[in-house]
């Protein structure tokens, strides 16, 4: 088992594209929500890289497949988190689309790193 095999991965890759984007995006934020709704993008979106990388390492599949959908709960907390951002105000429409595109293209990829962690007749593959 190669240690850093995760980094080679296009999700993990896109992920760290999210996260990157989340904290440009977090400099709009009014300072209010630096220890509030801030501090929780920036814990959701690393843990999307954070949780591909450990379940990339695991041993059981079973394991594998768990801390991909933990990925995938994580992205579905940012996109949202964005989604009441704009409502609020603190970013325009146009940086929530850029989001959801890459949100959109990660959950894609994680989706297809599930299948290969569980067998097709499992029917809890995250729908798109």
């Amino acid at each position: 088992m190669e240690v850093f095999g995760y980094r080679k991965l296009i999700a993990y890759q896109k992920a760290k594209e999210i996260v990157k984007h989340t904290y440009k995006m977090l400099k709009k934020f009014p300072s209010e929500e630096r220890y509030a709704m801030c501090d929780q993008l920036r814990r959701a979106s690393v843990s999307i890289t954070s949780n591909i990388a450990e379940g990339v390492n695991r041993y059981s599949v079973k394991d594998k497949a768990h801390f991909i959908e933990m990925a995938f709960g994580s992205l579905m907390e940012v996109s949202s988190q964005f989604e009441i951002a704009e409502e609020l105000g603190y970013i325009m429409t146009e940086d929530r689309l850029s989001m959801d595109e890459l949100v959109k293209d990660e959950a894609r990829l994680l989706s297809g790193l599930q299948k290969t962690y569980k067998p097709s007749t499992d029917s809890t593959d995250f729908k798109l």
